[in-house]
């Protein structure tokens, strides 16, 4: 009889255990639910029930989940691993960021250096044409900066225009001088003669050639680099498919609705679904190796004439080169000017005294900077050892979630997307779409279509990047504004409330495109690809009445951006 009394009282206990472990079962998973965010408690069932209407977290024995909670559950999966994938490569889009704005930043200096240095050979050598020479120089160096900045100008018209406005200078000053400065319509007769009579020689020709040499290679570089932000941000919003949703809802939230708050993926169950949600994403891999490794090669010929630095910085022996010329041939060419023009003209001697007297502080010279942070190849060359380290991050990306955020640690107990078992016993496959035919988890129908059209783009950069594709005016903005999502906007578009366009009667209106694109979008809000305009902002003239500073201001604006993300 004592006997038979113990085994009731045990089978009693038993049972009272078995109905308390099940009301604190689906309290845990009250908690949990609350904790993180993922819907109001009421959705939640007081206490365990048959899970017949649930579609994906099915399971033989009762549930603490309800239909309306998976649902929120597999909104909060999305919502998971799109935190993870921004996470993941946020220092890789600060890297490159950062160095888009250092590059700019390092432009910026050597524009203003470039003209110090060529405003100062006037001043130094040919003092008595220095200050009608300061609008030519100021006007070349404007037209430069626009150049670099993406302007569809001719390198060969900018640079002769420049030549042509200093010769009537130099013709007055140094060839045939006098006393009083020559009248304006001589020195527009002398100014229509340069192209004919070439008092410069090849140097107008020469200049111009490096000066588009090097210039296409460093808007190249940042072209490329703005598309590789490009890319993070495309794939940062990767839209996820229904059968990818439902296998991280199963993934991740599933064992909830059992209780098992606690528990974490197997490894390879893990990499099955994760290789199968970003198979699409592992497609851009090859490219996205070889866009590094073109990224090198570029770097690697930029020296010589493709030098960028070397060649503003030697612009004003050039043209120290080119008044030399002309004054060795005087001779010639005063003949030349008196058979076409006929004697000159001049003005009264008063109306140019106060030209010719003309002090050293006429025109203030700008301090000599150097491009901050050492010389442009070597930033280039820091830049790239950083970015090698992601040379195969698209490839490995679905892994390395799974080894340092999704997967169970624990040997002995891992869920499989059923029940708590020792190990995943299943097929693991491949990365890429093709190895997904075989995935068990993850029904992969074709590719992305948006990833299809980031890696065209990376195919054209390649092109461009490895030399095998010239780049004609105007065309490397079309690598950023190809066909884009479904409302076809990108990054790099400009309209009228950007502020692209110039403003003001009085200004020199020039074809300018996209300017606003050179400042990084790395916030990384909205669909696939983020939409980020400035206004335009003039926050660094001071006197410097300079409309070519546009780098100036935009980097002064892409600021917030860059702490935005350095606050992820």
């Amino acid at each position: 009889m004592d006997a038979l009394w113990v085994r009731c009282v045990f089978l009693l206990a038993c049972c009272c255990a078995s109905g308390l472990g099940s009301a604190n079962k689906c309290d845990e998973v009250r908690k949990v639910f609350q904790l993180r965010q993922i819907g109001p408690s009421h959705l939640l069932p007081s206490n365990p029930r048959p899970g017949s209407d649930l579609q994906v977290c099915v399971s033989k024995n009762s549930t603490c989940c309800t239909k309306k909670m998976e649902e929120r559950y597999q909104v909060a999966a999305r919502r998971d691993i799109q935190n993870l994938l921004q996470t993941s490569s946020s220092s890789l889009k600060f890297l490159i960021a950062r160095n888009v704005a250092a590059f700019q930043e390092s432009f910026e200096a050597l524009l203003w250096q470039a003209e110090n240095y060529t405003t100062t050979l006037f001043q130094d050598l040919y003092h008595s044409m220095a200050d009608q020479a300061a609008g030519p120089v100021r006007e070349l160096f404007t037209d430069i900066s626009l150049f670099l900045l993406g302007s569809e100008f001719s390198v060969d018209e900018l640079v002769q225009r420049f030549f042509d406005a200093l010769f009537p200078l130099v013709y007055d000053h140094l060839i045939s001088p006098s006393l009083s400065g020559v009248s304006l319509g001589h020195a527009e007769c002398v100014r229509s003669l340069s192209r004919s009579v070439r008092p410069f020689g090849g140097v107008p020709g020469h200049l111009a050639d490096q000066i588009a040499r090097s210039g296409v290679s460093g808007k190249l570089l940042l072209q490329a680099l703005h598309l590789g932000i490009e890319v993070i941000n495309t794939t940062d919003h990767l839209q996820l498919s229904r059968e990818c949703r439902r296998a991280l809802l199963k993934m991740h939230y599933c064992p909830h609705c059992q209780g098992l708050t606690q528990s974490k993926p197997c490894m390879g169950y893990c990499i099955n679904v994760m290789r199968g949600c970003l198979a699409s994403m592992a497609e851009i891999d090859i490219h996205w190796r070889e866009f590094v490794r073109s990224l090198e090669g570029l770097s690697a010929r930029m020296h010589g004439p493709q030098d960028l630095e070397q060649v503003l910085l030697g612009i004003h022996r050039l043209v120290r080169d080119a008044v030399r010329h002309a004054q060795e041939n005087g001779p010639r060419l005063s003949a030349q000017v008196y058979k076409l023009c006929g004697p000159p003209s001049r003005k009264p001697a008063q109306s140019v005294s106060i030209q010719h007297s003309s002090s050293r502080e006429s025109i203030p010279l700008k301090a000599s900077v150097r491009a901050p942070g050492g010389s442009l190849a070597n930033r280039r060359k820091d830049f790239l050892s950083s970015l090698r380290l992601y040379l195969t991050y698209y490839g490995g990306l679905a892994d390395q979630l799974c080894a340092s955020d999704l997967a169970s640690n624990d040997a002995l107990s891992c869920w499989n997307g059923t029940e708590i078992v020792k190990s995943y016993t299943l097929r693991v496959v491949g990365n890429g779409i093709k190895a997904q035919i075989a995935n068990p988890e993850v029904k992969v129908k074709g590719a992305d279509p948006v990833i299809n059209q980031i890696i065209d783009k990376l195919k054209h950069i390649n092109q461009l990047l490895q030399g095998k594709s010239i780049p004609k005016l105007g065309s490397l903005d079309q690598i950023e504004t190809g066909s884009g999502d479904a409302e076809g906007r990108y990054s790099g578009d400009c309209d009228d409330e950007d502020g692209c366009a110039g403003s003001g009667a009085g200004e020199v209106k020039r074809k300018v495109s996209r300017v606003s694109k050179l400042s990084p979008d790395v916030t990384g809000n909205h669909k696939h690809h983020l939409h980020y305009h400035h206004p335009a902002k003039d926050s660094e003239v001071k006197g410097r009445s300079r409309s070519f500073r546009l780098t100036g201001a935009i980097w002064v604006l892409g600021l917030p951006c860059l702490h935005v993300l350095l606050a992820l």
